[in-house]
């Protein structure tokens, strides 16, 4: 059912635009609009403030959303230290890493705690006209270079299990630093250029955001639909999806061939054994098949790697397709297409929840940023306990300084009126000779 909000100069918007939003939910839940027509403001006003049920799902809405963005931030932020301070985890892939941890780290400083603040306020939005464009831009931005990086590390494990000769010669320092220039400029053409430049969207929505600065929706046409979710979405992710096809189908060639290396020279092992060739041949055959697992072992690295980063991709995808689906089907086809305040907070919400998700495979599906992450906290853990028991022990060395200087002084004017008068019962009870 439509409804239309109708303002004083005969302007009518459809209220449904409010909800066809990007990267940005317009949280309307459980809320209802008004307009002054004295003021012709909007006024926010809950229908179920009463009902203990909805106040029991605000509260927990609010305590998931809080998990979220500590979780994010924090985690994150704990895979950048990890690398910084352990220099085993310094290698190209692993800079990628650290680049794709600080953009999740921003979604959720700048996306997820603005959203919070809208959600918290029913839907209003007290940062301004210029902020709410802002917002936009970084939520569109920092999401896009999420994606960008993870295709990115996707290309960068291609060449390192496809290519592993021509790996070192391929992806140099500079490559990477170019890489990593193109995926946190390119963002800004579907992220500030447009929404600054007023492209984004149409002239009635932006001409509703004017008169209606407390509301920060973020409703788009569909050319810029379009546009945005292919360039953040939709082709990085097939070049990813085409990517770990072939380093999955090269892995499994690799594992193959090993087998089949083991066999062989364990067969030849035997017939050796048979022959009666000598004790010294039979020794280096079974020093070369020893060998054979350790020139290896560098294979099976890059495969638990390319497994891992595997995950991280499919868990993105997971997160973020619904959103982009949404997107795109209620982008295309309209009033046609209704979708409800409680389905566009969760698919905003549940592609957030990826910059919080990340750090958890790390840990618990590689085992050198298993380690570094112990480490780290470990560190930090022994730093704060140590500060803390500092502050303990130079607070009761003060304690300790005074009551000394204190017993000091006591002395001291004991031993004053001992000496004043010797024959009479000394004052301080600290210098009596015990009685026999």
């Amino acid at each position: 059912m439509t409804i239309d909000i109708v303002l004083k100069e005969n302007f009518t918007l459809d209220f449904r635009e409010l909800s066809t939003s990007m990267y940005l939910t317009d949280t309307y839940v459980n809320h209802s609009l008004e307009i002054n027509e004295t003021t012709n403001d909007l006024i926010y006003s809950n229908q179920f403030k009463d009902d203990p049920f909805f106040v029991f799902l605000a509260v927990l809405k609010c305590i998931i959303m809080l998990f979220i963005i500590i979780a994010a931030i924090f985690g994150n932020l704990l895979v950048i230290v990890s690398v910084m301070r352990h220099r085993k985890l310094r290698v190209i892939t692993n800079y990628f890493v650290v680049s794709l941890a600080l953009a999740d780290m921003l979604v959720a400083i700048w996306a997820m705690c603005f959203n919070f603040s809208v959600e918290i306020t029913n839907g209003e939005w007290l940062f301004g006209y210029f902020m709410c464009d802002v917002w936009n831009s970084l939520d569109v931005y920092f999401s896009s270079a999420s994606i960008l990086h993870l295709c990115c590390i996707s290309v960068d494990r291609y060449y390192a299990i496809v290519q592993p000769l021509d790996y070192p010669l391929i992806m140099t320092t500079s490559r990477l630093g170019t890489m990593l220039a193109v995926v946190w400029c390119s963002p800004a053409l579907v992220s500030f250029l447009p929404i600054f430049m007023g492209w984004y969207s149409t002239m009635d929505h932006l001409e509703f955001r004017r008169r209606h600065p407390k509301v920060c929706s973020f409703t788009v046409n569909k050319v810029y639909a379009v546009i945005s979710s292919s360039v953040s979405f939709w082709i990085p992710g097939v070049i990813m999806i085409f990517m770990y096809y072939r380093i999955y189908v090269e892995a499994d060639r690799q594992e193959r061939m090993l087998y089949r290396s083991k066999v062989a020279a364990l067969l030849l092992d035997k017939h050796l054994q048979i022959n009666g060739i000598s004790v010294g041949d039979v020794m280096r055959e079974r020093q070369s098949i020893q060998m054979q697992p350790m020139a290896s072992s560098k294979m099976k690295r890059e495969r638990k790697a390319a497994r891992t980063l595997g995950i991280i991709m499919s868990a993105f995808l997971a997160c973020w397709l619904p959103f982009f689906l949404w997107y795109i089907i209620t982008a295309l086809c309209g009033e046609a297409c209704p979708s409800p305040p409680p389905v566009v907070a969760a698919v905003f919400w549940v592609g957030y929840f990826n910059s919080a998700l990340n750090p958890l495979i790390y840990a618990y599906f590689n085992r050198d940023f298993r380690a570094a992450f112990r480490k780290t906290l470990g560190s930090c853990c022994r730093s704060l306990c140590g500060n803390i028991g500092r502050r303990y022990c130079a607070q009761m060395h003060r304690r300790d300084h005074h009551h000394s200087n204190t017993s000091d002084m006591h002395m001291n004017n004991c031993v004053k009126s001992t000496s004043a008068d010797i024959l009479k019962q000394p004052t301080c009870s600290r210098i009596e000779e015990p009685t026999a």
